[in-house]
């Protein structure tokens, strides 16, 4: 008789994943042999979010995950250790909230649209949350209106708030109520301070930004799950300090930059990657000011990376 029961990864430190049953009870769980994601290598086949088979181990109290029940979604992104291998952040999410800021630490070009590129092969909302509200100056805040401009005419909604002052709380109470929420952003923008004022009983680790470098210091460690209650649940992810994509094709990121994409019928190629080839309507848009210049430029460095990527790899 199969000791066999389901359950959903809510914690994960790296070899050990920590796997909610559905009475409740949580068990500690690892894995034997190689689960694999569609053929991709990545360096956790498993991530939080994941439903989950288990098997009990007889003489513990602990279990072993025998099979991923297939995911409606996924978060992925490229290993920042391996450079060859993909890392999953999270699965089977409703939407994500990326928390950026304009200070301490400054945002970084292109950085959005970075993490725009994980969540857009699946079409998952994403709500963009300015933190440091309190820190802006008024450049800062005429930089944030621009940004806004540029993401909400996409689809993507924007909001600036104030961990320390606690400013945006309701509003990001709403937007989470009800769904399944994959937090995430550059280190040291404050998700754990704006995490902490939702739920206070979480009482999160907060670091401090480094004197020397400027940057943000991880607090968290691995990604978690937090129930908050009424169905609603958060996922936490460790702070991201880059994002790279040479696992991508050239026409992934032109057909995940949305806007790109819509445009790219008016393009007499239908291969057309909007550089250089003539008669392009993303070129066009860009010339009439319906797309953005900087969501454009920041296109062209990604495929600049790629490409450079490309050539060394096949010339070293």
């Amino acid at each position: 008789m199969s000791n066999l029961q389901q359950g959903l990864i809510v914690r994960s430190t790296g070899s050990w994943y920590e796997v909610e049953l559905s009475d409740g009870t949580v068990l500690p769980c690892r894995m034997k042999g190689k689960l694999r994601l569609n053929d991709l290598k990545v360096t956790n086949p498993v991530a939080v979010g994941d439903n989950v088979m288990i098997e009990l181990e007889a003489d513990s109290n602990n279990g072993i995950i025998k099979e991923v029940i297939d995911r409606r979604n996924y978060v992925i992104r490229q290993s920042p250790r391996k450079k060859h291998y993909l890392h999953i952040l999270a699965a089977n999410i409703d939407q994500a909230v990326l928390i950026v800021t304009m200070v301490t630490p400054s945002l970084k070009q292109g950085f959005i649209d970075r993490f725009l590129l994980m969540t857009e092969p699946y079409n998952i909302p994403v709500h963009i949350f300015f933190n440091k509200g309190d820190l802006y100056t008024n450049k800062d805040i005429d930089n944030y209106l621009s940004l806004k401009d540029v993401y909400e005419k996409i689809g993507y909604h924007c909001y600036m708030v104030s961990a320390l002052e606690g400013k945006g709380i309701q509003t990001i109470n709403e937007v989470l109520r009800g769904k399944t929420t994959l937090m995430s952003g550059q280190s040291g923008v404050g998700k754990s301070s704006l995490i902490n004022l939702i739920a206070p009983d979480l009482e999160l680790r907060i670091g401090d930004i480094s004197d020397y470098t400027g940057k943000g210091q991880h607090t968290t460690t691995f990604a978690e799950m937090f129930d908050l209650g009424e169905s609603t649940k958060i996922i936490d992810s460790p702070g991201i300090k880059s994002l790279s994509y040479n696992y991508l094709e050239p026409l992934d990121i032109a057909h995940n930059f949305r806007e790109f994409f819509e445009a790219s019928s008016g393009c007499k190629y239908d291969n057309c990657m909007h550089k250089k080839e003539p008669k392009c309507a993303v070129k066009d848009g860009v010339e009439d000011g319906s797309i953005s210049p900087l969501r454009y430029q920041n296109y062209l460095q990604i495929l600049e990376e790629i490409d450079d990527q490309n050539y060394w790899e096949r010339n070293v």
